[in-house]
């Protein structure tokens, strides 16, 4: 036995090689190494409101939350903000920008500098949603995304790299915008997602879309509002039929059609009332009775009914409908060739609303950042910006079918099933728990 004070460095070496083998393999020197540093966050926002999307997602970036039965910590640090409007007595951003020390700043640019010359972020989150801006003579709210994104990615060129970005919801609302943004963040290779929550929402019944499948046509249901629903509902759509045979190939034409003509195209068979029958019946647990006679109101208010008719490049026709009063129901329902029986499912969100959805997108943003991958093609959300744009030209323009030449665009599905919620969650957060104040998102904290 060696005495304490008398051992050498060469001898503690040896002696620990006995004992660890993997020591001696040459991992001596891995063992007392620094953890790697935490990923750093800008956080890009129109407001900061409670409920609003940087409210749900930032939650999930600043305190542990559940996913998939599992509670998980971002392993990531926000550390800047950039906030373009407070509104006064609602504007959350101050006290939670005092309460995790995080440095507010006046402009894009210094919040992604973190107040110096020079890009000092790891991920970037670009949350264009909510908040007082106008809207156009089409009816689409004009945020701000597309300016968030060319401030953010002038300081990447300035700076000389880029670092991932994540865009919530669709990229603007004006198509020749959305492509410019595909096409920059190609130049500057950057590693971009986008897109909905809901996709990754629990599906009851559970669906998987068999491999290749040759599908003839396939409905989406919301009951939200005009453009900023119909764009959650074309992103469930397009996440499962993108899946097809061949994979996706683009969009040829949309119409938007509303109130009579809606039942009128039906009765031509433009779009299949069976098939919103099964989805509606998916999401209620029973049949629905006839759906032209389906009345949720808000307010006293009888909800109008529209639908957005897709005819796509291969031959595959969808719709997306809108029809009830719940800002929670979304379903869906297919049909295959050869098949008699359609493939019907609905999207659980959770309990509290539409707040949890947001849990599983958070995650998925946090796989980008680390991994600098889009856990499914930022197509998708490409795409799906310019089916809701040419929906909302179709309505100005007396809803007039619009010929979609310009949305051919081709990609192959990823297998995105580790990123969605499959229940385990709402074992633990339960319809009955009441929804938490503040950044909480919610669930028993373990005792250790």
């Amino acid at each position: 036995m060696h005495e304490f004070g008398l051992i050498n460095r060469r001898q503690w070496l040896g002696a620990t090689a006995a004992a660890f083998p993997f020591v001696a393999a040459g991992t001596q020197s891995n063992i007392f190494a620094d953890p790697p540093p935490r990923p750093r966050v800008a956080a890009i926002i129109t407001e900061f409101t409670y409920r609003s999307h940087a409210h749900v997602i930032l939650e999930n970036f600043l305190k542990p939350y559940y996913f998939n039965g599992k509670r998980n910590e971002s392993g990531m640090d926000v550390v800047s903000l950039y906030v373009d409007q407070f509104p006064e007595g609602r504007d959350m951003s101050r006290d939670v920008a005092m309460q995790y020390g995080i440095k507010i700043f006046p402009t894009i640019a210094s919040a992604l500098k973190n107040g110096g010359q020079e890009l000092a972020v790891d991920g970037v989150l670009s949350i264009g949603e909510h908040g007082n801006y106008p809207v156009n003579d089409r009816g689409q709210h004009m945020y701000p995304r597309k300016r968030f994104f060319d401030e953010i990615t002038a300081v990447f060129r300035q700076s000389g790299r880029s670092v991932p970005v994540f865009n919530d919801k669709h990229l603007s609302y004006r198509w020749d915008w959305a492509a410019e943004m595909m096409q920059v963040a190609q130049e500057l290779k950057i590693p971009l997602m986008a897109g909905s929550s809901v996709p990754l929402a629990q599906r009851r019944p559970p669906l998987e879309m068999p491999d290749q499948a040759e599908i003839e046509e396939a409905i989406s249901i919301h009951s939200g509002g005009l453009e900023s629903y119909d764009f959650h509902a074309m992103e469930v759509l397009q996440s499962l039929v993108e899946s097809r045979r061949g994979g996706e190939t683009g969009v040829s034409e949309i119409q938007l059609l509303e109130g009579d003509a809606v039942w009128k195209a039906a009765e031509e068979g433009r779009w299949s009332y069976s098939l919103a029958a099964a989805a509606m019946s998916a999401a209620a647990g029973k049949d629905v009775g006839p759906l032209k006679d389906f009345v949720e109101s808000t307010g006293g208010n009888p909800q109008p009914v529209h639908a957005i008719l897709i005819k796509y490049r291969d031959g595959l026709r969808g719709t997306v409908l809108r029809i009830g009063a719940s800002a929670t129901r979304w379903c869906f329902a297919c049909r295959l060739a050869g098949k008699s029986e359609p493939l019907k499912t609905s999207f659980y969100v959770g309990p509290w609303q539409n707040r949890n959805l947001f849990k599983a997108l958070s995650h998925a943003i946090q796989t980008h950042i680390r991994d600098r991958s889009s856990p499914y093609p930022f197509e998708r959300t490409l795409l799906v910006t310019g089916m809701v744009a040419a929906a909302m030209d179709s309505r100005f323009e007396q809803h007039r079918a619009v010929p979609t030449p310009h949305l051919n665009v081709a990609y192959q599905p990823k297998d995105y099933r580790a990123f969605r919620e499959m229940g385990d969650s709402w074992k633990i957060i339960t319809e009955d728990m009441p929804e938490p104040k503040g950044i909480d998102p919610g669930g028993p904290i373990p005792k250790h």
